[in-house]
């Protein structure tokens, strides 16, 4: 598939292009991807989503599930009873991101040997 520059929209202000910048570096962070992806099959509790992503702190995994909500695409759901009860599960905008998001997923792990190797082949140069 050959992309031209006609299939990537023009923002109109530069408001638009922060605002586009904004959502491509949150969706291109580090481990959005992959919240994103362990949400995918419905509401996951906090310490089993931070068990699933293997890496991510405490910490981290608070910081990006509170952007995520900030931005509409992850629900956060408290239940009261002791300890407190954490849910956390995609929105409906939310959603809409596991079609370009599995697509990523997909093609990474399809092509990792090939860029493994592309990458042994650069360094031995």
């Amino acid at each position: 598939m050959t992309l031209s520059i006609i299939d990537f929209p023009t923002p109109t202000q530069d408001d638009d292009c922060r605002m586009v910048r904004e959502i491509l570096d949150l969706v291109g962070d580090k481990w959005t991807l992959y919240i994103i992806a362990t949400l995918k099959d419905g509401p996951v509790r906090f310490n089993e989503l931070r068990r699933r992503i293997d890496g991510i702190s405490q910490r981290m995994l608070t910081i990006n599930l509170r952007g995520l909500e900030r931005d509409g695409l992850v629900k956060r759901t408290l239940f009261p009873t002791i300890p407190p009860r954490v849910d956390y599960e995609l929105t409906e905008v939310g959603r809409t991101l596991l079609g370009p998001v599995m697509a990523l997923v997909r093609w990474a792990n399809s092509n990792q040997e090939n860029i493994k190797g592309a990458r042994i082949r650069f360094d031995e140069t």
